[in-house]
C-alpha cells in the first residue's frame, strides 16, 4: 500500500511539471498509467485496493480531482456506474465526459468474457457488456496499454514519442513476465476453487483453474446461510482445494465455509496495493500466482 500511495500522488495538488493530469478509477489503471506516462504524468487513483470499485462515494474531493484532470482512465463495462457519472457531471470538466477524448475505458480495448445473453434485476448485479474485472488477464493488460498510450499521445502530442516508447518497453517486459507466469503456473491447471464474487473469472480462465462454487448466491448479493449450506453439499460431490477471496471482500463467509470443510482460505491482492507484495502490476501477478501455488497439489 505504501508504494501505491506514493505512485498515486495523493497530495493536495498536481505537480506543475506534469503534462497530463490523470484520474484513474482503480489502482491497476493508475499503475498502468504510470508505466506509460512516467514523469510526464501525474496520477491519482480514486480508490484503493481495499475498496469495492462497484460501491464508491462520489465525494467532493473526487469531484475536485476530476475537475482538474486531462484524462480519466476507468474500467468501464458499468463497473463504476454507481458513482463515476456523478463525479464527471459535477466536475464541470467538459473534456473528460463520456465520449470525449479525455475519457478512456479499459473495457473498450479488452476482450470481454461472461457477456450475458439477457439481463434482468433478478439475476443480481450482472453487467450487460460482460465481466468488468478484466485486469487479471495479462493479455487484456497488454491490449489496454497499447490503447492507453495512443490516447495519451493524442492528448499530449508533443510527448507522443515518449509515451509510445515507454509503452513498447512495457510490452517487452510484460511479454517476458507473462511467459514466466504461465510456466510457473502450470501446476494450477484444473485447480478447483470456491470464489466469493466473479471478480477472478479472467484469472481462472487464463490459468485453466475451475470454479466449483461462488459464495455470493447472485452477483452483488451477500452470502446467505442457506446458500453456503448448498455449497457444502456441492463440495461433498465436487471437492475444492481452497476458498479464494479478494483483499477487499468480507472474509466471514469464507471462514464459515472453511471451518466446516477444512479448506484453506486464500486472500489474493486482486489489484495493486492489495497487500505489501503487490506494489505494481508485475508484482501483483507475482504475488497472486505464488499464493495460489501454495494450495496446488
Amino acid at each position: 500500500m505504501r508504494t501505491l500511495v506514493a505512485l498515486v500522488l495523493a497530495a493536495s495538488s498536481w505537480p506543475a511539471l506534469a503534462a497530463l493530469n490523470i484520474f484513474a478509477c482503480t489502482p491497476e489503471w493508475a499503475s498502468l498509467a504510470n508505466e506509460i506516462g512516467g514523469e510526464r504524468a501525474s496520477i491519482f487513483s480514486a480508490t484503493n485496493a481495499l475498496q469495492d470499485a462497484h460501491h464508491v462515494e462520489a465525494r467532493p474531493s473526487l469531484i475536485a480531482r476530476a475537475r482538474r484532470a486531462d484524462l480519466v482512465v476507468c474500467t468501464g463495462a458499468q463497473l463504476e456506474i454507481g458513482w463515476l457519472p456523478l463525479v464527471l457531471t459535477q466536475s464541470g470538466n467538459p473534456n473528460i465526459q463520456f465520449g470525449e477524448r479525455g475519457y478512456f475505458e479499459a473495457a473498450s480495448a479488452a476482450r470481454m468474457i461472461e457477456v450475458p445473453q439477457r439481463v434482468d434485476r433478478a439475476m443480481g448485479d450482472v453487467h450487460p457488456a460482460g465481466n468488468p474485472h478484466l485486469h487479471l488477464d495479462p493479455l487484456n493488460i497488454s491490449r489496454v496499454a497499447k490503447a492507453l498510450a495512443a490516447r495519451m499521445s493524442v492528448l499530449d502530442a508533443q510527448d507522443a514519442t515518449y509515451y509510445i516508447g515507454r509503452e513498447l518497453d512495457f510490452q517487452k517486459r510484460w511479454r517476458e513476465a507473462t511467459a514466466r507466469w504461465e510456466r510457473e503456473a502450470k501446476p494450477l491447471q484444473g485447480l478447483p476453487l470456491v470464489v466469493y464474487h466473479r471478480d477472478l473469472s479472467y484469472l481462472l480462465a487464463w490459468l485453466g483453474m475451475r470454479e466449483v462454487g461462488t459464495l455470493e448466491p447472485k452477483p452483488g448479493v451477500p452470502p446467505t446461510t442457506s446458500h453456503l449450506a448448498g455449497i457444502l453439499e456441492t463440495l461433498r460431490v465436487t471437492p475444492a482445494k481452497a476458498i479464494v477471496i479478494a483483499a477487499y471482500e468480507d472474509p466471514k463467509a469464507a471462514q464459515w465455509l472453511a471451518e466446516r470443510t477444512g479448506l484453506p482460505v486464500v486472500t489474493l491482492p486482486y489489484t495493486v496495493g492489495g497487500d505489501d507484495q503487490a506494489t505494481d502490476l508485475f508484482t501483483l501477478y507475482d504475488d497472486t500466482i505464488n499464493r495460489l501455488l501454495k494450495v496446488s497439489p
